[in-house]
């Protein structure tokens, strides 16, 4: 009670919007973005407040500020533009608007008439203390000439009303006396990241199998593997991932689609990482060792693309750690190390690392060990990694390790392979994770993925998680895929528009198919075999997925998930969506900008074997175009352009063209 009765700070800010559930997990921005905040601001009585967004480098000491405002019913807001690739803090400080309360209340007394002596000879000390908080500044200067005057004039009438000017009001607001402020409770937690953090075009691709000959497949090197980047880097892609590139256990090695014996020459799992040659830190020396991994990380940033790794905490049987720190492994009854399992699978080539174990010492051994491992691999010039499910290891590890990581290089991406329960994915996003795969994968009809995407683009979710739309995985091949080219095709337009980052595994852009009895599986899965391709097969859609990559850098709409809006369709099963600017800036209550520009538009037939014949009705008032005004129509796959007018364009979407990709423009425009 005595810390209440002594303390002056009386005004309360809550309902804080964006807060994540716990102060450590940072909210997410790319730099370039401006950081809106929101608060209840509430005080006693009717005097009024003032209050600033306040924003540092967690290197930093110092505090950037910002002014909020009022905009409904104790409701206040304040933005700030984030410059910084850093992670960041941020919070609200509050306080008695003294000179403005005087202001207000000199000037209703001097409308009704009323004896001002008392208001004079408060505002004069008032505005004599603001000077002296800016004593070599304008403002300071302004307020004591002001004070000056008015202690020179005899009628206090004439001092009230050269008081009152609002410019003296203004001066005395930027300098308050803040020894009573309120700051909230919680410093934030903010990470501002590169683009690549939200925007980016992943291929994956297995080093080990690029052989130039499809009847002769061998094993290649990472250099021999080079001679793919250019066709890579021509379909527009942004980040090449590798799979592990460590040496592989032969303990427990696994055959052809995961046959529990492996045959002589068989290559083995790239996930059952380690063996006599080294673990996490080395590079297999099939694949031509860390000389062929810096050759290749090299070609890749030639060709104007990032490479990526995959983080898959985990050990074969063989990895130097299982004999060096046998106490880091999960242990059966008997005392055995348990190997991996995801009923009804076994992976007898894997052991699970135990990030429960009991010893504090020893979980934090382990800790430190992991760190060291990703910290080893960006210095070695990786700042991205897809990990491995990291929904089998503890959320607060994910806190620490890629808190420490971030703020040693800011620029290191996380891709969270999480293919598990809704708030989990979430919890890991806002852990840290960059980037999250997306249950896209099994949204098939138009409901469906229409509702998933708005969920995605929206908060509370959109400000921890976002979305990495895959249509495939070296995991996953999804049944809808089954009747080839057309729903590749389509899946493709929708994962490369409706989030910001999306990617494919290698094989996507031959429309390859072939699946494991009746499971989601490849079958003949480069997971366990070494594969050759024809990359110039015909039937393949590489110019298709150029084009959306193209389309993707020249449309910055593409490139946020917030610009995403659905639009009123007739069909069933065609998803119609506009992807825009926004033109001006967005209400600081509600988020929505005035209107939208640079509008364009994606239809998609997502069960393509049906055709369907559509009609879409964009929402032109929205984009600055009247109901009955003409509209420039250009179709974005054949150039074609033409003049329309009202909101009801029909299309048909088939197995031969399954969508349609849209600019509408004022005419003149």
């Amino acid at each position: 009670m005595s810390t209440l009765i002594d303390t002056a700070r009386t005004l309360v800010i809550g309902r804080v919007d964006p807060e994540l559930g716990e102060p450590d997990w940072p909210l997410k921005r790319v730099v370039g973005d401006d950081l809106w905040v929101r608060a209840d601001i509430v005080g006693e009585g009717n005097g009024l407040i003032d209050a600033a967004l306040l924003l540092r480098a967690e290197s930093e000491v110092g505090w950037v500020e910002a002014p909020m405002r009022l905009i409904d019913n104790d409701r206040w807001a304040g933005r700030i533009r984030l410059e910084r690739n850093a992670r960041h803090r941020y919070t609200i400080e509050a306080w008695p608007d003294l000179a403005g309360t005087w202001h207000a209340g000199l000037t209703a007394r001097l409308i009704a008439g009323a004896d001002v002596a008392l208001d004079v000879a408060e505002g004069m000390a008032l505005l004599a203390a603001a000077a002296e908080r800016d004593p070599d500044g304008p403002d300071g200067g302004l307020l004591r000439r002001g004070v000056e005057a008015a202690a020179a004039l005899a009628d206090p009438l004439a001092r009230a009303t050269l008081l009152a000017d609002e410019a003296l009001r203004d001066a005395a607001r930027r300098h308050p006396d803040r020894s009573n402020a309120t700051r909230y409770r919680h410093e934030l937690a903010l990470m501002v990241d590169r683009p690549l953090a939200r925007f980016g075009a992943w291929y994956e691709l297995f080093p080990r199998s690029q052989g130039r000959d499809p009847a002769k497949p061998r094993a290649t090197t990472l250099r021999e593997a080079e001679w793919r980047l250019p066709d890579i880097a021509a379909m527009g892609f942004d980040v090449v991932y590798l799979p592990p590139i460590h040496p592989i256990g032969t303990t427990g090695r696994k055959g052809p689609d995961n046959a529990e014996a492996a045959r002589p020459g068989d290559p083995g799992s790239p996930w059952a990482i380690g063996s006599s040659e080294g673990g996490h830190e080395a590079v297999a020396p099939e694949l031509g060792g860390l000389p062929g991994f810096e050759h290749f990380r090299d070609a890749v940033e030639s060709h104007g693309m990032q490479l990526a790794l995959d983080l898959a905490l985990q050990a074969s049987p063989d990895h130097p750690w299982v004999r060096q720190h046998p106490e880091w492994f999960r242990r059966t009854p008997d005392g055995s190390i348990r190997t991996a399992e995801n009923p009804p699978k076994r992976y007898q080539d894997i052991y699970p690392f135990d990030f429960h174990v009991a010893d504090p010492s020893v979980r934090a051994a382990l800790w430190a060990a992991w760190l060291e491992i990703v910290q080893l691999w960006v210095r070695r010039g990786v700042r991205a990694f897809r990990v491995d499910n990291p929904h089998t290891k503890p959320i607060a590890f994910w806190t620490w390790l890629i808190g420490e990581v971030q703020r040693e290089d800011p620029e290191v991406v996380f891709l969270s392979e999480a293919f598990t329960r809704p708030r989990l994915m979430q919890a890991l996003a806002a852990a840290g994770f960059s980037q999250s795969y997306t249950y896209f994968t099994w949204r098939e009809s138009a409901a469906e993925l229409g509702d998933y995407a708005v969920e995605l683009a929206t908060p509370p979710i959109s400000d921890v998680l976002r979305p990495s739309m895959w249509p495939n995985t070296p995991d996953i091949f999804p049944h809808h895929l089954d009747p080839g080219r057309p729903w590749f095709e389509a899946r493709a337009v929708l994962a490369a528009t409706l989030s910001p980052a999306w990617g494919i595994y290698s094989g996507y852009e031959l429309c390859e198919v072939g699946r494991l009895d009746d499971r989601e599986e490849y079958a003949r899965s480069e997971k366990y075999e070494i594969r050759a391709r024809d990359w110039e097969a015909p039937g393949n859609i590489k110019p298709l997925i150029g084009a959306l990559n193209r389309l993707r850098h020249d449309h910055p709409a593409l490139q946020r998930s917030d610009t995403l809006r659905l639009q009123p369709v007739t069909g069933s099963q065609t998803l119609f969506y506009r992807r825009a600017l926004p033109d001006g800036e967005p209400d600081p209550l509600n988020g929505e900008p005035p209107g939208w520009r640079d509008a364009l538009f994606v239809a998609v037939n997502c069960h393509p074997s049906q055709p369907e014949q559509a009609i879409l009705h964009p929402d032109l008032p929205a984009i600055g175009i009247g109901w009955d005004e003409p509209f420039r129509f250009i179709d974005l796959r054949t150039g074609e352009q033409r003049t329309e007018r009202g909101a009801d364009l029909a299309v048909t979407l088939d197995a031969d063209q399954p969508f349609r990709i849209f600019l509408i423009e004022p005419v003149g425009g």
